[in-house]
């Protein structure tokens, strides 16, 4: 790809790429080489966006950084800066196509804000703060679950004196997660526009809350998507690996890892109770297909079905 900044779009275009750290912001606007630092708080994000006002501006370029980053990007979209948030490792990835490898805020802030330049990302409009709140009561939910899961391994292998501990530990995190799926129920239910959704897709056998409120949280594009594209946003679209005459096996990639999660955990029960994806699972094992890739096949499967479901407000038919 051809990295030359055309002369014309940078008298044009404003790109500002911001470095994320825990305390300071390292803020560049790449056409003006400007650069300077701000607070990573509640005063200096609103300082800072008093002075981004006062540029007409193309894109926000901001680094995901373990959620630091969050207030500024939602005061950002509250005062309608074109804000893109952008993966690390896509900009480090980026910085040694460039050849850049000192690292330094200042540093990091230019080439943000130069991989905007160069990849033209599109911003994106930032959910609803409800949506948003679901999609925090889903992490929190996640990260439960995995803590509930360690202590049950540690439990296996504790002292006797010890299992007690981690009982009341699991009974801790039973509980919190009882509160969350309570919170999950009632936040769902107050979003009117995702109440047709859920019940479409609460319709299909295997298909429970869980399942549903990650999708309804995490993919908002579905029923709006081709099967290729729902696959490929999902990490369930299989990619070649092949090199001259050598034939690689093809393996997922990518994807959002939350939703490709649940639907395994989905499938582990449909295969069971779902007379269309049972008979699915059991005609590609019968063909030779290892079970885990049978699996992943019934996933992708699903996800199409499910996206062609929201797409014609149809129900689940077993024929």
């Amino acid at each position: 790809m051809n990295t030359t900044i055309n002369a014309n779009s940078r008298k044009s275009e404003r790109n500002v790429g911001v470095d994320v750290g825990k305390d300071t912001l390292d803020i560049y606007i790449y056409e003006l080489e400007k650069h300077w630092q701000a607070a990573n708080t509640l005063d200096g994000i609103k300082e800072l966006i008093k002075q981004l006002n006062r540029y007409q501006l193309s894109r926000v370029l901001v680094e995901a950084t373990g959620g630091y980053e969050r207030c500024l990007v939602e005061a950002c979209a509250e005062k309608g800066q074109p804000v893109i948030i952008v993966q690390p490792i896509q900009v480090r990835q980026f910085a040694k196509a460039q050849g850049v490898f000192a690292k330094t805020d200042k540093i990091d802030a230019r080439l943000i804000a130069k991989f905007g330049i160069v990849m033209q990302p599109e911003p994106r409009a930032l959910p609803s703060k409800k949506v948003r709140l679901v999609r925090d009561l889903l992490a929190r939910k996640r990260q439960l679950n995995e803590t509930r899961t360690q202590e049950l391994n540690r439990q296996h292998k504790a002292e006797k004196i010890l299992i007690s501990s981690h009982r009341r530990m699991i009974k801790l995190i039973d509980k919190d997660i009882a509160w969350i799926n309570e919170k999950l129920a009632k936040e769902v239910s107050a979003i009117t526009e995702w109440q047709r959704i859920y019940e479409v897709l609460s319709s299909v056998p295997g298909i429970g809350d869980g399942v549903v409120y990650t999708l309804l949280g995490e993919l908002p594009e579905l029923g709006q998507l081709t099967h290729r594209q729902i696959a490929a946003f999902t990490g369930l679209a299989p990619f070649n690996r092949d090199s001259g005459y050598r034939k690689g096996r093809r393996r997922i990639k990518g994807g959002r890892a939350p939703i490709r999660t649940v639907l395994y955990m989905a499938m582990m029960c449909a295969i069971q109770h779902n007379p269309v994806m049972k008979q699915f699972y059991q005609k590609l094992v019968a063909q030779g297909k290892h079970k885990k890739v049978a699996l992943t096949a019934c996933m992708r499967k699903m996800i199409t079905i499910l996206n062609a479901m929201v797409r014609d407000d149809k129900e689940w038919q077993m024929t």
